[in-house]
Formats: C-alpha cells, structure tokens, sequence
C-alpha cells in the first residue's frame, strides 16, 4: 500500500529522521528537568515583566503544597479558566507536581457550558479569572457538583506593586481563595508523587461543534512524546528558544506552546488579548522571538497593522500556523515581512496533542499542504464510507493517524471513542475527521472538516478549496462557505457564501460585489461548486481562537 511505503520519509528535511527516540518520561519529569538546567533563563514575558524558570518552579511547588491541602491529590482534576497569563502557566505545572489532571475552560464559555465542563471533568478545584467570578461561576453555582475550592486571581497579579484586593463573594458549599495569598501560605514542599507516562495530564474538551464538547484525555506520555516530535522536527535547541504565541492556553495549540517552552527551557511573550496587535508588535520588537505560532486570522490582522511592517524580523526562525487554513494571498504577503520559508503551516487535533503533520522548516514546502507526517506517525487516507480502504495518491478520503500522541479516549464517552480510535491490523488509529489527500511526495492537503463538506448533486464540495479561491477577489477580506438545505432536493444542498468585504470595496453597493464574486466565481469554479446565495457580513464571526465559526452562519 502506498502509506505504507511512508513516501513523506524522502521529503523530509536532512535533520530529521523518521523514527525517534521518545524517551518513557512525564511532562512533569520535562519541566522539573528545565528548571533544574537553567533557573536564571527567564521562563515567562509578561507585560513588561519577567518570571525565571527558579521564580517559576518556587511558585509551582508552593501551589502543589496549596492543593494537597485542600484535598486535591493524584488523579483528581484542576480546571483552569484564565487569560494567557502567567499564573495559568504556574497553575498547570503546580496542578502536575501535586499528581493532578488539568482541564482548561474557555473564558467566554457561558455559565451552562461551564457547568457542564466542570461537573463532566469531576474538577475538584478550580483556578478562574475574578471578573469571571460574579459573572459566569455564580450563575452556575447550584448546577455545581463536585467543586469544592475556588481560587480566584486577577490578569494583573502576577505583576509587581499590584495591591490585593476584596475577597470575592462567597459561594454556598465552595471556599474561595485568593490565588498569591494561597501560594504564599503554602510551604515550598509539593507532596512527593510518582507520575507515570500512562497518567493522564490533561482533559483537554473539544470545540462541541457537533454536540456537547468531549474531553480528550491525554496522557503525560502523549504529550511528551508530541514535544519531543516537535523538537526534532523544529530543530529546537535547549534553553535558547522564544516563543510568541497568540493561542489561548485553553486550546490544544497554546496549551501546547506553553507546556513545550517550559519543557524546553525556552522563554515565552505570554500575550493576554490576541488581538491588541500592538501590543504583540511590541514584544516582537522587544523579545526577539526565534518562534511565532498563530492562527492566519491574527497574522492577517498583524499585517494591517503599520507597525508590523517596520520590524526585524531576523530572530525568526518560524512563523507556525495552524487551527484553519491560511489563504494564500495571506501567505505570499506574510513572507513578503518575515522572509521567504519561515511560514510553517501544521495541522493537528485536540485528541494528538495536538500536531500530525507539520511542513518542513528548512526544505521546501508546497503551497496549500499542511506538510508532512511527523515522525513516529504513520497517516492514511481512507475511503469515507468503510474508513479502511486506502484512497490512490491524490484522491480524498478521511484522514487518519496511528502515532504515540494520540489520546486514550474521551472522558464519560465510550460510544464516541470507539467511533473515534478504531482498530486496523493490531493498531490503534485515530479517526479525525478530518477530509483530505496525499501527493506523491507525501505532502497532506486539508481540504474540510466531513462535517463542513458540502454535497451539491452528488458532487463534493470543500469548502476549503472554493474559500481559497474566493480570497484572490480583492473585495474579500474573510469569507466563508456553509451549505444549506435544498427544499427541492433533499439528497442536495445549495452553496452559500458569507462575505466580509474588504477596506477597499467598503463603498461599494453588496449587490455590485456580488456581481463581481459571482462573475469571478463562475470563471474559477465549477458550476457546482460557486455559490448560490451571498450574505454580506460586518465580520465573519470566529470562534475564541481565531476560527471561523461556521456553527454560528448556520443557525
């Protein structure tokens, strides 16, 4: 079978080979070891100031000890719901050292969803923002099963000659706690715990985009061993790396910055709001990072941005991006500022922990790919109906990936994990979900989410693929496709394209753009694939990473 011939194993960069070791360690083994090999690097950036691995592993320790007292002990979980910050960063290592399970929380999760992930997860204690307090914890208060503590901190505390201030209100049948007053009422001596590789470190909850969100549990050796994967890949050095990222620490791709910087003994530019683009642009400036991950969305925005333009870009080695396609206009203008093969494209899932394929960083990359299988990671393109068949090179299929980073299951949901991790041939193989090809070369192209692919007549559309082309009309800043129901064919749907227009075409009338899309579309696409309907849109809504949300356009 070709897959099996591993073709991507010849595309590889020089560095890189296709089998590593992968040592049997904990992530919280990781990032004892970085502490212990450069106390004096600075760990975090953080609005100016800065925390050393030394402040980082003190702090940590004293939060272990906190949680012992209170009950939290092995296997219980911590849910995070916090902004990038560094006390998030201080509570995941603090959460692993007391033998603990994190679960992070988005902060724009409203109080139902919040109940449910927390009651989902069996979170013992919980680590929130203060202004989330009052306005998202106490709604969900008496929904609230089996939370006991709460500690509560502010996006400034972390900073020096920040005051404390009011305890917050009281919930009936849960003790709330200041989060520095708690560290510092503890002893530096976190409870002595033996983690193994097969724990697990995190209940990482996905999107929810089909129904209620599932929590992936990944296991310490999962996660290590997709940081090890990525360090070899990346060629990245020990103790010399920094990293900006505009991933929130609640998603797998920045939970996964955070902990592979710790791990790595690399500094981080902790950035609380994305989208203050200035701010970024300042610690660009000021930080030099050698790594910047974002999704396309945040480096379209950092480029209209004026100031992004007049930086030195030199220290960088990669642009990484990931969570959705990057349109390629958006591509070719970004390395028109960062230089000609630093934008690295990845693709991934919460349930590996989360990268399968990543493009070379040296060699050349192919437009449109998200790279390469990473090593260790045997990848398949199945037929969508038996979920076996191998597709031939170039035709569509259901991507799936056998490799040491996928999870071991989704919590509370057994139905869901066998349809997820089935297997093949003795293995275990993860079902993602996800609609792609492989060329010849090994190179994997991301063309829909099975759940976004769009039948007209019988045909396939990826709405990917049509979106892509679309971006080339000037009058598109963002778009995005969805399929509605045809009531004259109910096996059909009829393509609908929402349209953000761009600075330029401002002024100009929706139904004359329209006109122009359309004619556009008819030149460049299938007949079956160019929209039908169009709505015009202040903006495209995205999700709190940065995603179009389609959920939304298609309620």
């Amino acid at each position: 079978m070709f897959c099996e011939d591993k073709p991507w194993l010849e595309s590889y960069d020089k560095h890189v080979e296709g089998c590593i070791d992968i040592p049997e360690t904990t992530l919280t083994d990781l990032i004892e070891k970085a502490c212990q090999d450069f106390p004096g690097n600075t760990a975090i950036h953080y609005l100016g100031a800065q925390i050393t691995f030394k402040e980082l592993h003190e702090q940590s320790g004293k939060l272990a000890a906190g949680l012992k007292k209170i009950g939290c002990g092995q296997g219980d979980v911590v849910a995070i719901c916090l902004p990038n910050t560094p006390q998030y960063l201080i509570s995941i290592f603090g959460a692993l050292r007391a033998g603990c399970s994190v679960s992070g929380l988005a902060p724009l999760l409203m109080p139902d969803e919040m109940a449910y992930q927390l009651n989902d997860s069996g979170a013992k204690a919980l680590i929130i923002l203060d202004l989330l307090l009052e306005a998202k914890l106490l709604p969900a208060a008496a929904r609230l099963e089996k939370l006991k503590d709460v500690l509560v901190t502010g996006a400034l505390d972390a900073l020096p000659a920040v005051e404390e201030y009011p305890q917050g209100q009281a919930i009936p049948g849960i003790t709330v706690h200041r989060y520095y007053p708690f560290l510092n009422d503890s002893p530096n001596k976190p409870p002595e715990i033996t983690t193994t590789p097969r724990d697990i470190c995190f209940l990482q909850y996905t999107g929810g985009a089909t129904g209620p969100s599932k929590g992936a549990m990944l296991s310490h050796g999962a996660m290590a061993s997709n940081i090890a994967q990525w360090a070899a890949w990346g060629d990245i050095g020990r103790g010399v790396e920094t990293f900006l990222s505009g991933f929130p620490m609640f998603h797998s791709a920045g939970l996964f910055v955070g902990v592979a910087s710790l791990s790595t003994g690399a500094s981080q530019c902790v950035i609380p709001d994305p989208r203050n683009t200035d701010h970024i642009v300042g610690e660009i400036a000021q930080n030099k990072p050698t790594l910047v991950g974002n999704v396309p969305s945040l480096y379209m925005m950092l480029m209209e941005n004026p100031k992004f333009a007049d930086l030195d870009f030199s220290s960088v080695k990669q642009c990484i991006s990931g969570a959705a396609p990057i349109p390629a206009q958006a591509l070719n203008k970004l390395e028109g500022f960062v230089g000609k093969n630093k934008i690295v494209e990845v693709w991934g899932m919460t349930e590996t922990c989360p990268f399968i394929t990543i493009n070379p960083v040296k060699g050349p990359k192919k437009a449109g790919s998200v790279g390469l299988p990473i090593p260790n990671t045997k990848l398949r393109v199945v037929d969508l109906a038996d979920g076996w068949t191998e597709m031939p090179v170039n035709q569509e299929g259901e991507l799936i990936c056998c490799g040491p980073q996928v999870m071991q299951g989704y919590l509370n949901r057994p139905e869901e994990t066998l349809n997820a991790l089935r297997e093949h041939e003795g293995e275990i193989w993860m079902h993602t979900g996800d609609v792609g090809r492989m060329d010849d070369d090994g190179f994997v192209y991301v063309v829909d989410r099975a759940k976004d692919m769009i039948i007209v007549g019988g045909f396939k559309v990826f709405s990917s693929e049509v979106e892509d082309k679309l971006y080339q009309h000037p009058a598109i800043e963002m778009c995005a496709l969805v399929g509605l129901p045809n009531p004259e064919r109910p096996d059909s749907e009829i393509v609908k394209l929402f349209v953000q227009k761009s600075a330029e075409y401002a002024d100009v009338p929706d139904e004359k753009v329209q006109e122009e899309i359309a004619a556009f579309a008819k030149e460049k696409l299938a007949p079956y694939k160019a929209p039908k309907v169009y709505e015009f849109v202040e903006a495209i809504p995205l999700t709190s990473v940065g995603k179009v949300n389609k959920k939304i356009l298609r309620v």
